[in-house]
């Protein structure tokens, strides 16, 4: 049996100590200590030297890896109102207006300054002196083409390329072409032979390009308007080498030969047929006067060629072709003679006027006459010759029956 008495429970659970003479706790005498077991023994550890962090040394590293203080709202701060939604851009349209507006004002500037320096190019003379007794204005407008014989600024190798002969003495009309364009219809092309037989001022009677080597231009222009009464209102000249170098600028011009022509003088033998033409056999073309009838033929020639070329140089493939067309003018204004006052747009006025459609035709002519002092001339049908003057005087084109070809 248990004995009797109270029980003892230990807070650590261990069973309570028999106390057989019921001593209270205090007076129990203190018992020698466990010695606990091995096994529950700490690992005996051997002591390390202390080595201190050299980081914690560093003040900057400290800093930088020290926590970061907290954040202290003030007291009753306001509430921090929200950020609005960040808006889109608006992208800017491309101003397709503006941008071909500007190249508009390039190219115009581009224009302008290339008609500038082309119309500064042109060689200018006082052709259409005024004098007393004129002609009075007539309606329409009437050129004076001149083709001369100068051979100004010709090197002996080109003089003998384009087969010019040398020097001649005073400069002559190799080709005298009075245009007249009408306020409306066709325009005319007229060929006047440089051998005409007419009246020159101050000079008497003789051949028409006797003018030209007796007074130049602005007596050849009197002579002409006094024998055809029409005023005369550009002028424009052209030397062999100008010629040749506005035919090669175009890349030369077709023409069809019904029969061949050798000329050894002027420098070609060409066959029967169609055939492009560059400047030195363009030159000598003009010039040749080794055919049946001569003089005649050439005019015809002269004709031919000028409306091909002209047709040629405002044609889409050279007129859209800057490659060409620079060539053309610059070469064509270096190469001409104008009057003091003709100007680039009056020449590209002509030009469009001569593109095509025009009538071609000759002075009604009677026929040769060999004259002492003058040689062999040709004579003017005077009658024939005033109604066919007076109908371009007129603005009117020439009646059919007065259109002659040769």
């Amino acid at each position: 049996m248990p004995p009797e008495g109270p029980t003892v429970i230990r807070r650590d659970g261990r069973p309570p100590q028999q106390n057989p003479t019921n001593q209270a706790w205090s007076q129990v005498p203190p018992q020698a200590p466990q010695q606990p077991r091995r096994e529950d023994w700490a690992p005996t550890q051997r002591p390390q030297p202390f080595q201190d962090d050299p980081r914690r040394r560093d003040p900057q590293r400290q800093a930088k890896y020290a926590p970061a203080p907290p954040r202290r709202t003030p007291p009753n701060a306001p509430p921090r109102p929200p950020e609005p939604p960040k808006q889109r851009r608006p992208r800017k349209r491309r101003s397709w207006g503006k941008r071909i507006g500007i190249t508009l004002l390039v190219l115009l500037l581009a224009l302008a300054g290339a008609v500038y320096y082309v119309d500064s190019s042109l060689n200018r003379i006082d052709a259409l002196p005024d004098y007393a007794g004129r002609v009075a204005d007539t309606p329409g407008t009437n050129w004076l083409i001149v083709g001369s014989d100068s051979r100004e600024g010709l090197t002996p190798e080109q003089e003998q390329a384009l087969a010019t002969g040398g020097d001649t003495g005073p400069k002559r009309t190799d080709t005298v072409i009075l245009v007249h364009v009408p306020k409306s219809g066709k325009t005319t092309m007229v060929s006047i032979p440089r051998d005409s037989y007419v009246p020159i001022p101050g000079y008497g009677s003789d051949k028409i390009n006797a003018a030209f080597a007796f007074g130049g231009a602005p007596l050849l222009v009197q002579t002409v308007e006094e024998a055809t009464g029409l005023r005369i209102d550009h002028y424009a000249e052209i030397g062999f080498s100008g010629f040749a170098g506005i035919v090669d600028a175009v890349g030369g011009v077709n023409v069809c030969l019904a029969q061949p022509i050798d000329d050894p003088l002027a420098g070609i033998n060409l066959p029967a047929g169609c055939q492009d033409l560059k400047g030195s056999d363009a030159l000598g073309f003009v010039r040749t006067r080794a055919t049946a009838l001569a003089d005649l033929d050439r005019m015809n020639n002269q004709r031919q060629f000028m409306s091909a070329l002209l047709s040629k140089a405002t044609s889409p493939s050279t007129f859209l072709n800057p490659f060409r067309l620079w060539p053309l003018v610059s070469d064509t204004a270096k190469s001409l003679q104008v009057d003091e006052g003709d100007h680039i747009w009056n020449l590209a006025s002509l030009a469009w006027a001569l593109r095509g459609g025009m009538t071609t035709t000759t002075v009604p002519v009677a026929g040769f006459e060999d004259v002492d002092g003058s040689g062999n001339v040709l004579l003017w049908d005077k009658a024939r010759a005033s109604q066919f003057f007076d109908a371009l005087a007129d603005d009117q084109q020439i009646p059919q029956d007065l259109i002659t070809t040769g």
